[in-house]
């Protein structure tokens, strides 16, 4: 497939472009593949729906339709380069992480359907439904063994819809022997409903598909630098002054500390290692993680900090103090002070 004019714009160039103008679609490219890879995953367990696909902003089902919206930038290398520049990851890049989303999601469609979250054992399960999104924030306990584990973040822990949707996603892997991974668990007793669920609905169409305008969801008629504003506008948040303590015993300060190197640069040179190891091990996104360093940074310059010592143990403590503001981020919404 040729490529479109706009794929040699600048990033400034891009950004003034509508992303409903640029002549996306799914057929031809990459993700399409992957697409009927879904539906031969579900045939194969005697499912007869094909969840719809369609092009979005992000990756979502909407509330009370059966139909896949999967996230615009992934079908064109450059608005992928797009996307990694601007969100410093592109969220399904991988066909593996791609597979696993789509496994998510189509749980969701399954849900809209054939009406599952109305069946009392359903409710009785995963707990009660609900029109409202899953909620940003929540409190997700690590080591519960009454959840799967499939997405990042034990997504399955922050609503019931969720609990389902990824409950589905393990049940619907090919290869994964789910009985062996979650022996032991509460959450195996999910599985196994999950498995009895679709047992029962297995060679039926469903009885759930209303109309619908897929233009009406995918939030596309805008320009491109107005949908990375509100996306990273999502991932912002105000850096108060009242982390200056927690800096001030981390770094030190004072003329006699003068020729020692700044924190600030010292954060600074370790910025992509410090990106990549906190965010492995708490899950969160990087561009969040990144502009909480930016603010560390800056108000290190600020205060003229410097580094205690060039070594191991320095490292650490930046290291585990980053996790800890991120993890609280991740059960409060907001970048707590540790003390």
């Amino acid at each position: 497939m040729e490529n479109p004019d706009w794929v040699n714009l600048s990033d400034d160039e891009l950004l003034e472009k509508k992303i409903s103008q640029l002549g996306l679609k799914l057929e031809g490219t990459e993700v399409q593949p992957l697409i009927q890879q879904l539906y031969i995953e579900l045939s194969q367990r005697g499912l007869v729906f094909n969840p719809p696909a369609h092009l979005g902003d992000e990756w979502f089902v909407p509330v009370g339709i059966p139909a896949i919206f999967i996230p615009f930038f992934l079908v064109q290398e450059r608005l992928r380069k797009l996307e990694r520049n601007m969100m410093l990851e592109v969220e399904g890049e991988t066909p593996e992480w791609f597979m696993k989303l789509i496994r998510h999601e189509a749980a969701h469609a399954y849900a809209y359907a054939y009406q599952l979250y109305k069946k009392w054992k359903w409710q009785r399960t995963f707990g009660l439904t609900s029109m409202e999104e899953t909620p940003q924030f929540y409190r997700p306990r690590p080591y519960s063994r009454s959840y799967v584990v499939h997405l990042d973040d034990w997504y399955a822990q922050s609503h019931p819809d969720e609990d389902f949707a990824e409950t589905f996603a393990i049940w619907l892997t090919p290869g994964l022997d789910w009985r062996e991974r979650f022996k032991g668990w509460k959450a195996l007793e999910k599985l196994e409903y999950v498995d009895e669920l679709m047992r029962s609905i297995a060679g039926k169409p469903p009885p759930h598909q209303p109309p619908y305008r897929a233009s009406d969801y995918d939030c596309l008629n805008i320009k491109l630098k107005t949908h990375y504003a509100r996306k990273r506008k999502l991932y912002e948040d105000s850096y108060p002054d009242f982390y200056d303590n927690d800096l001030k015993q981390l770094f030190a300060t004072g003329p006699e500390f003068a020729d020692r190197l700044r924190a600030s640069v010292y954060l600074r040179q370790r910025r992509g290692q410090l990106l990549t190891s906190v965010c492995q091990w708490t899950n969160e996104k990087k561009y969040r993680v990144n502009k909480l360093l930016t603010r560390l940074i800056d108000r290190c310059e600020q205060l003229e900090l410097h580094i205690k010592a060039n070594d191991t143990p320095q490292s650490l403590q930046v290291a585990a103090y980053l996790t800890t503001l991120v993890m609280n981020y991740l059960f409060t919404g907001k970048f707590k002070r540790t003390k």
